[in-house]
């Protein structure tokens, strides 16, 4: 129905201007195609089941077309279920209509070891990859948001870059084929000045057979991945080591960050003739 349309947009329009970050999830949802298949999970099953992996605030939550699932391994708020989603367990698919499905997320227990798979219609990856140490725990990470999503579900992963836009191009490329590698197709890619922006949508039920000789966990690296402890001493022989007090007052500051992020860029998103990069293969700028 056109009035259900226009209220979704609406609310996209207010989800742009929040913060950056679910800029990228309106321009994945609000797509023509994803327009219609919105309208059509609204009607048939209520809401779109969202995943919020690293969640902090838990920040969907207010929005009441989506029926959000906010999980961190340290929760900031009561919200938010705690979770060590590279430790998740999953199970086999619950074989429920879509409203016994949308109930027994409503009654999970917190905190939460285990979840049956193809649970969820969208599952968001918004600054985390990029905190695991190795290449291998993303890719579990990557794993497992393919063994929770229903057919045709997105995944949203967002993951920071100041850098200029070409110069992380051959490992986007990577990332781009690796996670495809578990039975996805990207079908957007955006750049913004601090961030990349991808959308997956899980196009296979299976994975490819042939994981080991082609070292698709490796290629989920970032560039953190090549610097050791040794050449950082080396090349920084004063570094400053803070006490354990100190340690204790920083982590006290970020107890109190803001209710609604701030992000430097977001004038990007209102004012910037250009507001943001599409690309279909990024690679391309090298030539």
């Amino acid at each position: 129905p056109r009035y259900k349309e226009q209220k979704l947009v609406k609310f996209f329009h207010y989800l742009k201007n929040t913060i950056t970050t679910f800029l990228f999830v309106l321009k994945s949802l609000t797509s023509l195609y994803w327009r219609l298949r919105i309208n059509l999970l609204l009607q048939t099953s209520g809401k779109i089941r969202l995943l919020d992996v690293g969640s902090c605030f838990n920040p969907f939550l207010k929005f009441e077309e989506f029926l959000t699932v906010g999980i961190d391994i340290v929760p900031a708020v009561e919200s938010v279920y705690k979770c060590d989603f590279l430790n998740l367990q999953l199970q086999q698919p619950l074989q429920l209509a879509q409203d016994a499905i949308d109930a027994f997320l409503k009654q999970l227990k917190n905190p939460i070891d285990s979840l049956p798979g193809e649970l969820f219609h969208v599952v968001v990856f918004s600054l985390l990859l990029s905190y695991f140490p190795s290449p291998y725990q993303r890719w579990i990470c990557c794993k497992k948001a393919h063994e929770l999503l229903v057919l045709n579900g997105l995944l949203l992963i967002i993951t920071p870059d100041s850098s200029h836009q070409n110069r992380h191009a051959m490992m986007m490329k990577s990332w781009k084929i690796a996670i495809e590698s578990l039975g996805f197709k990207r079908f957007k890619y955006s750049k913004f000045s601090h961030m990349h922006l991808m959308a997956f949508r899980k196009t296979s039920l299976k994975t490819t057979s042939d994981l080991v000789s082609r070292n698709y966990p490796g290629m989920l690296y970032i560039p953190q991945d090549f610097n050791s402890i040794e050449d950082e001493e080396y090349s920084n022989p004063s570094c400053y080591v803070r006490s354990d007090i100190e340690d204790e007052q920083l982590a006290y500051g970020f107890t109190e960050l803001p209710d609604a992020p701030y992000d430097s860029d977001s004038g990007e998103s209102q004012a910037s003739s250009i507001p943001f990069y599409e690309l279909e293969d990024p690679i391309l700028l090298l030539s």
